[in-house]
């Protein structure tokens, strides 16, 4: 996307300390994007900063909890312009049944998942609008279309963040404003297993176990930037990307052991 002779057009990436979040970063960055880089961890997202500015992108990391309301309102007051949202921040926690499941874990998963993507949209809003050609990108996941065992919590947050996205973008229609959703399948980061399971190496190896290639985050990244970087009046409503190897929620070619 060339730039050359305007201001650059502004993307926020929620979730920007690692996995998806960074890589997207990385891939914006490298689109023409001013990135503003926001997370709670902000030794992280300092770190991407300078990786990004070192190379001659530009990058600024501002520390953002998305569950923080009055947090968020001060974020979005502290930017001069936003074209593009990317509504990153998310994650999974525990796999128990519904009747096992802890309370706090989905009402943890929900908090980030559902009402993060709420907060920081509203937020933002009006600045999408003031910048006349404004894109709000919502990650949900695959887990959000088809519940599994287990995945109780994760699925009905990751509906919620689904169900914002439809509904946004009808409640938009006719204004300046694309609503886009990209729903990953299996993805293969450093931490969203581990994070899941409370750092239990085991559990979050299994299940990629027997799978050759699932998806990497710059997998990920890639078709979010390419659907962010289409013409103004295309919108991609909903993409959903899997590995090869995923061919539903449920069925998962795994290779079988040595």
């Amino acid at each position: 996307m060339s730039q050359a002779g305007r201001e650059p057009k502004v993307a926020v990436v929620t979730g920007a300390s690692s996995g998806i979040g960074a890589a997207t970063a990385r891939g914006l960055a490298e689109a023409g994007y001013r990135v503003v880089l926001a997370a709670r961890r902000k030794d992280r997202i300092a770190e991407l900063e300078r990786e990004l500015v070192e190379r001659g992108l530009d990058a600024r990391a501002h520390a953002l909890d998305v569950t923080d309301a009055d947090a968020v309102r001060e974020f979005a007051a502290s930017l001069e312009r936003v074209d593009v949202l990317v509504n990153n921040a998310g994650g999974a926690v525990g796999g128990d049944t519904v009747e096992a499941g802890d309370p706090a874990d989905w009402q943890a998963m929900y908090d980030v998942n559902v009402l993060g993507v709420l907060r920081v949209t509203q937020a933002l809003l009006p600045g999408l609008r003031a910048s006349g050609d404004g894109t709000v990108l919502v990650l949900s996941s695959t887990a959000g279309f088809t519940p599994y065992e287990g995945g109780g919590g994760y699925v009905a947050a990751k509906h919620g963040a689904h169900v914002i996205a439809a509904t946004l973008r009808l409640e938009l229609c006719g204004e300046p404003v694309r609503v886009i959703e990209i729903a990953p399948g299996m993805v293969r980061t450093e931490e969203f297993s581990l994070n899941r399971f409370h750092g239990d190496a085991d559990r979050a190896a299994a299940v990629y176990e027997g799978v050759a290639e699932p998806l990497t985050a710059e997998d990920v990244a890639d078709t979010v930037v390419w659907s962010v970087t289409r013409p103004s009046h295309v919108n991609i409503d909903l993409l959903v990307v899997r590995p090869r190897a995923q061919a539903a929620q449920h069925k998962v070619h795994r290779e079988p052991r040595a």
